[in-house]
């Protein structure tokens, strides 16, 4: 049974990576036309550099898996967070921040799910219930035309949560074999840089001083995300916490609004609210 004061720090953790995705969000939209894969290298190297620091503050103290089902649990997690980031950049840098960020969202949703059949946490009826009025949100912010298509910045943004719903899973799954959060942020991040680093052999684009900058910030913002999010699953269920991940949906429209200029019509606003709302209801009605 999880403590209150647990609860408090996963609240507090899982808003303060909302805060820093948000801000990536928006660095990696002003860090201009790059192919998404390259702005990721960029964003993970440097997220690679900061993680460092805690590692070796800590370093007599980190637990790193050690069986077979723990180093599994740990590299899908870099797989399946490598492929929701780059979904992720490209849905930044087609779409609005925050419809990206609200699509994104579907994740805790999907952790969820997953988590009952790889934690065996029972979903209640209504819990499944929001499920479906969430994807009907999604579906406003989405717009399907007639023929059933969206686009491709909405595709990818769905295939992001997708993604970072199963890496995350795999993060509550470590947590809970109390692998150490630092060594876990480190690895993605390593590995996710290797993952990508091939691609600019082959399609390197020449970027000015405020690229490189912009991108400095967005894996400076990024790293607080992951920090935030990897211990905020630490601390609690994802029950218990997942309304507050929304978070990021509010500090990505605010700051796309002060930036970009950015509107959101009013079916992106009415799926914001059906989705938003479903998440506030769903942790208040399991807590």
């Amino acid at each position: 049974m999880e403590s209150k004061n647990n609860i408090l720090m996963g609240i507090f953790c899982i808003v303060m990576a909302g805060l820093g995705f948000a801000l990536m969000g928006l660095f990696v939209r002003l860090s201009g036309d790059l192919p998404s894969m390259q702005k990721g290298v960029f964003r993970n190297l440097i997220a690679a550099l900061i993680a460092v620091v805690p590692l070796w503050k800590h370093r007599f103290n980190i637990k790193m898996p050690k069986d077979t089902p723990e180093w599994i649990a740990l590299v899908t997690r870099s797989i399946f967070g490598t492929i929701g980031l780059v979904f992720n950049f490209y849905a930044l840098s087609h779409i609005n921040l925050a419809d990206a960020s609200l699509i994104q969202k579907l994740s805790p949703f999907i952790i969820l799910v997953l988590s009952y059949f790889v934690f065996k946490e029972k979903m209640t009826s209504f819990q499944i219930l929001a499920l479906v009025i969430a994807f009907v949100g999604v579906l406003f912010i989405i717009k399907p035309s007639t023929t059933g298509l969206i686009s491709k910045g909405a595709m990818a943004a769905l295939m992001a949560a997708l993604s970072t719903g199963i890496a995350y899973t795999c993060v509550r799954y470590l947590g809970k074999k109390e692998i150490s959060g630092e060594f876990i942020i480190f690895f993605f991040s390593v590995s996710s840089t290797l993952m990508l680093f091939p691609y600019l052999i082959f399609d390197y684009h020449v970027m000015n001083l405020y690229q490189v900058i912009m991108l400095l910030l967005a894996g400076v913002s990024a790293s607080l995300g992951q920090f935030g999010v990897t211990f905020a699953y630490r601390y609690a269920a994802a029950k218990n916490i997942a309304a507050f991940d929304y978070s990021q949906v509010i500090f990505s429209g605010i700051l796309g609004f002060l930036f970009l200029g950015e509107i959101p019509d009013i079916y992106s606003l009415i799926g914001y609210i059906i989705v938003i709302s479903v998440g506030v209801v769903l942790v208040f009605k399991s807590k």
